[in-house]
């Protein structure tokens, strides 16, 4: 066998390979051989038809078979020992026979090589979120949303109340179009945007007044849409008040006293913005070392990473995207995401090389068995035995990855600490 390795770019490789008829001919016979038994050709009994018409019929099959055996024998043998790192599976894109010899044009991409920025230097600040009772009264607040009643009420909307009326389009001489009238529309002002022009006309207004709202549409210069709202009522939320027996209640006999739901809703929030805080210090970490590496990524890396989020994205829509939806723009919209997602794994793998991390079969299993007392006691033995599914494995894994390099990370660099207000309420995940 001879071989060739040439770099086509950073990431790229060309891999030629000649083989003698030795090294080959045992697959090509092998192959001859099955065709000779399964090809039907007239004249002849199957499996007794001569080889030199058995090759004029199924050569090119044949040959294109053995290119690709070989092709996948002789690549693993050179990737071992010439420590290659390929990112993916080479490709044929050339093959021959001539002279008694196979040549093969294989490519395939390979992880960059490169030398990471000595980043012990870096500072990063961690945001300590300070909860108030503020924030637990808001918090409170929405829960009791769920369980308070919509009353009629004569006073002037609020930006949070509910405006119900008939609507009509205007005209273009400014009268209603009665083909085009909504009745009994309901506007929940409190989850439309600020600068929504229902919202904003219609707050302050009262039953049994009409609004003519103009509806412009952003960026565009074409005339506005114009409307007339006739209000017939306007309802506001009553929130029940929050006693112990109502807390009994909602939390299905969890809590029995305002001060122990009051002081859960405070540990919740702490634990939720001191996640959220850790995410963003992890992120402020990811993207300066990003900034600071220029990483070059492979096609093939930068591919699987757009399709995992086009994948995402399609099943926050339900699975599929709307018909009317150009999924090729958008695309093109997540290259840069995938580009800096591609370069990110690279660093995570160059900081693992040389710092030595690796996931051990003990912490599989310890990350399992911890995991497992979140479910009843019957099924934490399988559970944790789980983990040797290959796909579950490597998920797993990948998690136990991450966290060791976050934590080397967060170990050489400078973290201050910066409190900060909670300005929004929290929101699930």
């Amino acid at each position: 066998m001879q071989k060739i390795i040439s770099n086509s770019n950073e990431t790229e490789q060309i891999l030629e390979i000649t083989l003698t008829a030795e090294e080959f001919g045992a697959e090509y016979n092998q192959e001859l051989e099955e065709a000779r038994r399964n090809i039907q050709i007239k004249g002849f009994r199957k499996g007794h038809a001569p080889v030199s018409l058995v090759k004029k019929l199924a050569g090119p099959s044949i040959e294109t078979t053995v290119a690709e055996k070989m092709a996948s024998k002789y690549f693993t043998e050179i990737v071992e020992a010439e420590n290659i790192k390929p990112v993916n599976r080479a490709e044929i894109v050339n093959f021959s026979f001539k002279d008694g010899q196979l040549s093969l044009k294989l490519v395939y991409e390979v992880h960059p090589e490169f030398e990471l920025n000595d980043f012990s230097g870096y500072s990063f600040t961690r945001t300590i979120y300070t909860i108030t009772e503020d924030d637990v009264d808001r918090e409170v607040n929405n829960i009791l949303k769920g369980h308070g009643s919509l009353i009629s009420v004569d006073d002037a909307a609020l930006s949070t109340d509910t405006v119900i009326g008939d609507v009509w389009k205007l005209d273009e001489t400014g009268k209603p179009d009665e083909t085009q009238k909504t009745s009994n529309h309901h506007f929940s002002l409190e989850y439309l945007p600020e600068e929504n022009p229902f919202r904003k006309e219609l707050t302050g207004k009262k039953a049994g007044e009409s609004v003519d709202i103009e509806n412009r549409q952003d960026d565009s210069e074409a005339e506005p849409t114009r409307f007339r709202v006739a209000i017939s009522e306007v309802k506001r939320l009553d929130l029940p008040e929050l006693t112990d027996e109502l807390v009994k209640e909602i939390t299905d006999q969890q809590f029995e006293s305002v001060a122990d739901f009051r002081a859960d809703i405070q540990a919740q929030l702490e634990k939720h913005f001191a996640k959220k805080a850790e995410e963003e210090l992890l992120e402020s970490i990811s993207e300066k070392l990003i900034d600071e590496n220029s990483v070059p990524t492979p096609k093939s890396i930068v591919k699987s990473f757009s399709d995992m989020l086009v994948d995402n994205a399609k099943r926050q829509m339900g699975g599929k995207f709307p018909n009317d939806f150009d999924a090729a723009d958008f695309r093109e919209s997540l290259d840069e995401n995938a580009i800096k997602h591609a370069q990110w794994m690279i660093i995570t793998r160059k900081i693992a090389e040389t710092g030595n991390i690796s996931v051990t079969e003990d912490e599989l299993k310890a990350y399992m068995e911890k995991e497992a007392l979140n479910h009843s006691e019957d099924q934490r033995e399988r559970f944790v035995e789980s983990y040797k599914n290959p796909e579950i494995r490597d998920y797993v894994s990948e998690i136990i990855f991450k966290g060791k390099i976050y934590e080397l990370l967060k170990s050489q660099v400078t973290i201050t600490e910066e409190a900060k207000p909670v300005t929004t309420p929290l929101q699930e995940d």
